[in-house]
């Protein structure tokens, strides 16, 4: 699954730069005057085609971007490791060795 996802992934990231290098760039002060309409696809662009492309490729994107984070991640056991830990005995307590009761038996 996670390989299938991952693909998809990259495929979607290609289409995605494609689209967006595809799209028209304003062209600075000669749009305000009229300049620069003179393209492939008519005087007004595949704009519209294009950005509803770009916008669908992008929700795609985040899609699987989400769907693989989430098949990927680990999930650790919600228990406290702090409430784990044991408590080493103190040095100045004595053990069984030695107390001097046990000395004498």
């Amino acid at each position: 699954m996670q390989t299938i996802i991952l693909t998809l992934h990259i495929i979607v990231c290609v289409v995605l730069v494609l689209l967006v290098l595809l799209q028209a760039g304003k062209e600075g002060m000669g749009v305000i005057f009229g300049g620069g309409s003179s393209s492939v696809f008519g005087s007004t662009g595949a704009g519209g085609l294009l950005a509803k492309l770009t916008a669908f490729m992008a929700v795609v994107f985040i899609a699987t971007s989400l769907l693989y984070n989430t098949s990927t991640s680990v999930r650790e056991k919600q228990d406290s490791k702090i409430l784990d830990i044991r408590l080493e005995e103190s040095a100045t307590q004595p053990t069984a060795a030695q107390t001097p009761a046990a000395a004498k038996q």
